[in-house]
């Protein structure tokens, strides 16, 4: 039964409740980290946690001894992955909550909610996503609602939870979730492509303000996914599952980057870079638009990936 604030508490046997035995059950799990935001006992907060990315990355928040706040549309698999996360860290250490990331006063709500049972958090992953609204000319509506959660659902994160991480004077890590169509931008889903064009623009902003802030202590990483078995789909061969870009994502940040560009099965880190070059170039050559799918020029960029 849903509580009035997240889930009513689920009856287990309460395996984990100091900040001790939280730092004991990373290394009994072997998931220690070496960036200090992910030392055990501090919060995460993960947003679109349900499937996917974003419950992969709750999961092993907590397999690292951290406290997690999460939050999804209600569903099923928010209850399952709330009652997994539990049998890991304990009901205690875990706050799950129904929430619409495009709704500002919904984050607010669920950001006080965290401080008050945990405190600020020192992780605050943006990952919730929608996939509605695909062509340039499907219902306005769709549209609206793609933008409305895919851009203002990471602005409304950043907003409800940053200043005071940035006060709190820690170590702390904002992660975005951005994609490579907001980069090279292929046809077939431009409202999609736009939202994540954005949210890459919003967080080399962000990350601009944190590194001239004095003193500071966040910063903001831009994690772009390649080929990845998300949600209930079917895994098919080179792509990625979930885990493996959650692998990625904390060497990754631990290492201090901000692009995080993940390869997969079928797209090597060298098709990557080649594909985003060609891409800008567009612009600098002055090409055609999107001329890797233009038929004057699609064999030209064949070669040139092969090079």
């Amino acid at each position: 039964m849903q509580a009035k604030h997240g889930f009513a508490n689920v009856k287990r046997r309460k395996k984990v409740h100091t900040a001790t035995a939280l730092t004991t059950l990373s290394k009994v799990l072997k998931t220690e980290s070496t960036d200090p935001a992910f030392d055990a006992g501090n919060v995460a907060v993960v947003t679109g946690a349900a499937l996917g990315i974003g419950r992969a990355s709750a999961l092993r928040f907590a397999r690292l001894g951290m406290r997690i706040a999460i939050a999804d549309l209600s569903s099923d698999d928010l209850k399952s992955v709330h009652e997994e996360i539990t049998e890991i860290v304990g009901q205690d250490n875990v706050l799950t909550q129904v929430c619409d990331v495009s709704d500002v006063t919904a984050m607010e709500n669920f950001r006080d909610n965290i401080c008050k049972k945990f405190g600020t958090p020192s992780i605050l992953f943006n990952n919730a996503v929608t996939r509605v609204g695909r062509g340039m000319w499907a219902d306005i509506e769709d549209w609206k609602r793609a933008v409305d959660v895919n851009l203002w659902g990471v602005i409304n994160g950043v907003r409800c939870f940053v200043p005071a991480m940035i006060e709190k004077g820690s170590p702390s890590r904002v992660i975005n979730a951005g994609s490579k169509q907001g980069i090279t931008n292929p046809p077939g889903h431009p409202v999609y492509n736009l939202c994540k064009a954005a949210v890459r623009n919003l967080t080399e902003g962000l990350a601009y303000d944190l590194r001239s802030t004095p003193n500071c202590q966040t910063t903001a990483h831009l994690l772009i996914p390649g080929w990845t078995t998300t949600g209930k789909q079917q895994h098919k061969q080179g792509a990625w599952m979930p885990d493996q870009v959650i692998d990625e994502m904390l060497s990754r940040v631990g290492s201090g980057d901000f692009y995080i560009v993940c390869p997969d099965g079928e797209v090597s880190r060298e098709m990557d870079a080649k594909r985003i070059l060609w891409s800008a170039q567009d612009v600098t050559e002055n090409r055609p638009a999107l001329s890797r799918w233009h038929p004057d020029w699609s064999e030209k960029f064949r070669k040139f990936e092969l090079k």
